[in-house]
């Protein structure tokens, strides 16, 4: 049976129920902890870890030019798929460098997520797939 409402008037949730944010947010946790224990095991540098570990946030610039690009900018750097991409272009060019960029990025997105920030939607900067 089809709704008698066009997808514009029905109403959408303007907050993620509670019990769904607590799980990407555990989920978050467990992708910062897995990035932490992956890096250890490749023998990273915990220096390079932390002075590395806020340079995804440098993907916010592009919120100089304008909400829209801002926004697309902002969530090339923090999905997992980014990363992930790397980590195979990494390991398939035997390059363990990049394998752990990788691991400190996902990190860093994993933080992010267990904190309640998510991707960010055109029309605001606060305004996240986590509500």
């Amino acid at each position: 049976m089809t709704s008698i409402y066009s997808e514009a008037t029905q109403p959408r949730l303007k907050t993620m129920p509670k019990p769904i944010k607590q799980i990407l947010q555990l989920e978050g946790a467990l992708v910062l902890v897995l990035a932490m224990w992956g890096f250890a095991a490749l023998g990273g540098n915990w220096w390079l870890f932390a002075l590395l570990f806020l340079a995804p946030d440098l993907f916010m610039l592009g919120y100089t030019k304008d909400k829209r690009l801002g926004a697309a900018v902002y969530n090339l750097g923090h999905t997992y798929l980014t990363p992930a991409a790397l980590a195979l272009v990494g390991t398939g060019l035997g390059w363990s460098a990049a394998v752990s960029l990788a691991l400190i990025w996902a990190g860093h997105i994993g933080l992010d997520r267990m904190l309640g920030f998510g991707l960010k939607r055109p029309d605001g900067f606060k305004k996240t797939h986590l509500g």
